[in-house]
């Protein structure tokens, strides 16, 4: 059973993300509209509220992350907390809202969007490189999952409304997909769905399962090894972090049901190590 790191119930707490330098865990709540980051579990969380859904970051220096929202990617300094604008994210459609995300091993950075009510296939993929965003997939319900195989081979996500997680080929160069999209995880016939994964670096997908109160191991052949409980049953997003990378952290969320953690972010030690999360590069524009 994992414990508390955070005791801040988050409406939708998503997309953990371990700071390799600044050595602290970097949290958001979209519904609300803030992001917080902490060393450890006994510290206070600092809170930085933005004018619209934020949702997912990726680290640029020890003080500049890349941040996703609803209708930018932007740039964002820790210390004086100054926004610079990168480039738009569906900023004329007002219905969607960026969700899960993940910078990649070449510098670039995946992010996912999705209807704010879950309009069926109303988001999409795509990758912001070389100060281009592209899109990748279309037609996404609940875009999740981002992260990358220690091979670099694949990219992995999930849609965790049509509950697959799937993966598609890279090139080895420069990260840009060469392949179709497949089914890499069929859950279809189980009663869970698929949220966040990370990859950790044995290449295990650790998978939260939104509402079985679990995250889930499969191996990097797509096969269930075990499950670490959690103490509230919309978790959300996995990330590794800690001194030796080996401490699972992850987010859930309070919205729509009433439980004592619902909302809270958690931790426990493995015995796996993570990856350290990749750098964003960032081409002077």
């Amino acid at each position: 059973m994992m414990k508390i790191f955070d005791k801040t119930k988050c409406e939708l707490g998503e997309g953990p993300l371990w700071h390799p330098i600044r050595q602290e865990l970097f949290w958001f709540d979209i519904l609300s509209s803030k992001m917080f980051h902490k060393k450890t579990p006994e510290q206070q969380p600092i809170v930085h509220e933005f004018n619209r859904m934020v949702s997912a970051a990726g680290w640029v220096n020890k003080n500049v992350l890349l941040i996703a929202s609803e209708t930018n990617l932007f740039l964002y300094d820790l210390n004086t907390r100054v926004e610079k604008h990168l480039i738009d994210l569906e900023k004329d459609n007002l219905k969607t809202r960026s969700n899960d995300g993940r910078s990649d091993p070449w510098g670039g950075f995946w992010i996912g969007t999705m209807g704010k009510n879950c309009e069926p296939d109303a988001g999409a993929i795509y990758r912001y490189f070389e100060g281009k965003l592209k899109l990748i997939i279309s037609k996404v319900t609940i875009s999740n999952s981002i992260c990358f195989s220690i091979d670099k081979k694949y990219c992995y996500f999930s849609d965790t409304a049509k509950k697959n997680i799937m993966r598609i080929k890279l090139d080895s160069d420069n990260g840009s997909p060469i392949k179709n999209s497949e089914i890499f995880i069929d859950l279809a016939d189980e009663v869970i769905a698929p949220d966040g994964s990370v990859v950790d670096g044995s290449g295990n997908i650790w998978n939260a399962q939104w509402g079985s109160s679990r995250v889930a191991r499969y191996d990097l052949y797509g096969n269930f090894r075990e499950q670490v409980s959690v103490q509230a049953s919309q978790t959300s997003c996995p990330a590794f972090g800690g001194a030796n990378l080996s401490t699972l952290f992850v987010t859930s969320a309070n919205e729509g049901v009433e439980e004592k953690f619902s909302g809270c972010t958690f931790y426990c030690d493995t015995q796996f190590t993570g990856q350290q999360e990749n750098r964003v590069i960032i081409t002077q524009q």
